[in-house]
């Protein structure tokens, strides 16, 4: 019990410590550059896919019932905003990282965890931006335009974000496993 209650704790932390990271921003283009997916990888690594998951799923929902901890607010009309399938994506980012990490937050199991996690973010991020883009708002945006303004231009700032996770992985694993 005092496990599940500690993981609980945790996952609170990490749902608040994204929702400030939500706010720790740079505007480019459509999708702001945040430290979203900075502290969703920390979630997976530290909390596992279980635990990190839920700590994302508490986020996404607490933005969804009105509490602005999105990048531009909150509330149930969020969904129609083009960044709201990466917010989705972050729930499993997070529980592929967490499956793959491993326990200790080795830096050599982490990075391939965090790419892994990076790629499924965009797989639902993408595909989202794109039905929003053109379906709803009408842009006519091109594939390319869409995988130029929704990732590329991002990469290099999550290729960093990995890099600090991987960092600080392993003190934070072991810090959990003391606690």
């Amino acid at each position: 019990m005092r496990n599940q209650t500690k993981y609980l704790a945790l996952a609170g932390l990490f749902a608040a410590l994204t929702a400030v990271g939500a706010f720790l921003k740079l505007p480019l283009g459509e999708v702001s550059l945040t430290l979203q997916f900075l502290f969703t990888a920390m979630a997976g690594v530290v909390l596992g896919a279980k635990w990190g998951a839920a700590s994302q799923a508490v986020y996404v929902v607490l933005g969804l019932v009105g509490i602005p901890v999105f990048t531009q607010g909150g509330g149930l009309g969020y969904v129609f905003q083009p960044s709201f399938g990466f917010l989705l994506g972050l729930i499993p980012a997070a529980a592929v990282i967490g499956a793959l990490a491993g326990e200790k937050g080795e830096p050599r199991r982490v990075i391939p965890a965090c790419l892994a996690g990076l790629a499924v973010l965009y797989l639902v991020g993408l595909p989202y931006m794109g039905v929003i883009l053109n379906l709803y708002l009408g842009k006519g945006m091109s594939l390319w335009d869409i995988v130029r303004g929704g990732m590329l231009i991002y990469l290099p700032g999550d290729c960093l974000k990995i890099a600090v996770t991987a960092v600080l992985a392993p003190a934070l694993c072991r810090a959990v496993r003391r606690a």
